[in-house]
């Protein structure tokens, strides 16, 4: 790791390249709202705003997010407050990243006394199906920078580019990802651009055709600035310098980007890139951190760069702003409305919380384009590792269930601990940003990935009563009458991330509509199944694995039975188990 490049991205994150206003309208304050307490937590609900993308809840007027989450709203009219006493709560609603309205008036409570595990019903309905099952990890998921592909070095005796050309096969055949996003394609370490001299694009052709030839196709992050095209080359970021300037040049910015398009049209296909590919402009450049200009340089770079894909083919799809926390989304549906620019999907990144809601925002501008969270995990800090456990599985499922028929892409960042934005990985487990470790052992949230992905297609009508907290379920069933259903326990408080005896719960599941007899399994993720990071604690752990050791842990990280399989009969079954938080559940039945 390196320390200059961590302390630089420390003092540099949290700050915005810029201030920004547009106009957005009022809201009222949330009606309705009801504080509902159970083993452990609060449960808050209330009445929906109109127009609103999410919501502030705050406890005894601080906000009740953890600190760590970057954006502190929720999507829904429902929030489930742990690891607290009693308290006044409020509720505002929120309608771009910085506008929120009145607070409701408040509402007091505190969780109950806790006497063990505390009961949740679960009842699916194998008759009912509600839609075809949503699978918003599936379009995308982030790699960095992909000319790690092309690295014959190693970190921790693994070989780099081999095991993260395997880790994005993995994520394609297992989780069903058909598209990676990662940075600095246009970075001088492939060299695409020398001032006077032909545009060279070997190197993004060798790091493309291994995507390509992985069965993904790239979505082009176009950034960032060429050295001798940048108008101050010493504004950089990340260990490996990536240039975060604006151009010297728009004009011939254009003309890079309008030319690299052309030479994918050229060797892939301009129907495969109508087809599968597209363009977003930039990393966050309502940070400084990755962009040293001004909102405005964006705005115009944003004119320029979409021009330029579209001059090449106006079906093409291009979008933006890419933006941190929510920023810049309504800032750019105001500037193109008065530049004409073109939009062909809105994109913005969160971290810590399920994404919020934009839809209501693009309706009052006029667009009806999709919505992609380019970027998404448990928490956007370096080296933090509540991600590597159970926590960060009972989290992913709570954001996809989520964002479930509201947002088309829901882009874990990244695939791999292959890695290297403030330096490569120091150990196995470092509290890494990547689904697979180096080395390729599944992280727990990679196996809750799988299961959300082994659901079938057909959503079933499923609910959750008694002390719920956080449980929640997901459902499906596949077309040869397989039932599959998702339980799992979480909290959106970090601090628990290790687990909270009184949020475990007691789960009786019924499940309907059956036919016949089924061979029933249950698997487990939680922190005694299903997770590799303690089996290496238990082995001992330390910084990397030696020898055998490796094997030892392929040996460990499987998708663990929490009770052998056993043959039940329909029409009707019924099976109670415990279910620590944090924890998941899956069960199956097959005919």
């Amino acid at each position: 790791m390196s320390t200059a490049a961590h302390r630089d991205w420390q003092e540099r994150v949290g700050q915005a390249s810029g201030e920004t206003t547009v106009p957005v309208p009022a809201l009222e304050a949330p009606t309705g709202l009801r504080a509902v307490p159970g083993a452990g937590h609060v449960t808050l609900t209330w009445d929906p705003v109109p127009e609103a993308i999410g919501y502030l809840v705050h406890r005894d007027g601080v906000r009740a997010v953890p600190p760590e989450v970057d954006v502190p709203a929720v999507p829904s009219c429902r929030f489930v407050d742990t690891g607290h006493g009693a308290a006044a709560y409020t509720v505002a609603a929120v309608i771009g990243a910085d506008a929120t309205g009145p607070f409701s008036p408040p509402v007091e409570a505190a969780p109950l006394p806790v006497s063990g595990a505390a009961a949740v019903t679960v009842q699916v309905d194998a008759r009912r199906v509600t839609r075809e099952l949503p699978r918003p990890w599936a379009y995308m998921v982030g790699s960095e920078h992909l000319s790690h592909l092309l690295s014959t070095d190693e970190s921790g005796g693994r070989p780099i580019g081999a095991e993260l050309a395997d880790a994005l096969r993995l994520v394609r055949e297992q989780l069903g990802v058909r598209t990676v996003r990662a940075h600095a394609i246009l970075g001088d370490d492939l060299g695409v651009y020398k001032e006077g001299e032909p545009y060279d694009f070997s190197g993004v052709d060798a790091v493309y055709d291994k995507v390509v030839s992985l069965g993904l196709r790239p979505i082009v992050e176009l950034g960032y600035m060429p050295r001798d095209l940048a108008a101050d080359p010493s504004r950089t970021v990340f260990d490996y310098a990536a240039v975060i300037s604006p151009p010297k040049d728009f004009e011939a910015w254009g003309d890079l980007v309008r030319a690299l398009v052309e030479h994918l049209a050229a060797r892939y296909g301009i129907r495969e890139l109508i087809d599968h590919w597209a363009f977003e402009v930039w990393n966050e450049p309502n940070l400084s951190v990755f962009w040293s200009g001004t909102p405005e340089e964006y705005f115009l770079l944003y004119d320029v760069t979409a021009a330029a894909v579209k001059n090449v083919h106006p079906d093409l799809r291009v979008g933006g702003p890419s933006s941190a926390a929510n920023g810049w989304v309504e800032e750019l549906l105001v500037h193109i409305a008065g530049s004409g620019a073109p939009l062909d999907f809105v994109s913005t990144h969160t971290y810590g919380n399920a994404p919020l809601d934009w839809r209501p925002t693009l309706v009052r501008h006029g667009h009806d384009v999709p919505v992609w969270w380019t970027e998404w995990g448990p928490t956007p800090t370096h080296f933090q590792g509540i991600g590597d456990g159970a926590f960060g599985a009972a989290f992913v499922l709570h954001g996809m269930k989520s964002a479930a028929g509201r947002i088309e892409a829901l882009s874990h960042w990244v695939a791999s601990d292959h890695f290297e934005e403030v330096g490569r990985p120091p150990r196995l487990f470092h509290g890494g940003f990547g689904l697979l470790t180096v080395g390729n052992l599944r992280k727990p949230r990679f196996h809750a990935l799988a299961l959300a992905e082994r659901l079938g297609g057909l959503e079933l009508a499923a609910e959750a009563g008694g002390d719920v907290g956080g449980v929640e379920v997901w459902a499906a069933r596949h077309d040869d009458g397989r039932v599959g259903v998702l339980v799992w326990n979480g909290t959106l408080n970090n601090a628990q991330a290790s687990g909270a005896a009184e949020l475990d719960r007691s789960i009786t599941l019924t499940v309907e509509g059956l036919e016949g007899s089924y061979t029933l399994t249950h698997h487990r993720i939680d922190a005694d199944h299903t997770n590799v990071e303690a089996a290496w604690q238990a082995m001992g752990g330390g910084d990397w694995p030696q020898g055998a050791q490796w094997e030892e842990l392929r040996a460990c990280d499987e998708l663990a039975e929490l009770t052998p399989p056993a043959t039940v009969t329909g029409p009707t079954f019924t099976i109670t188990f415990e279910l620590p938080m944090p924890g998941v559940s899956f069960l199956e039945l097959t005919p």
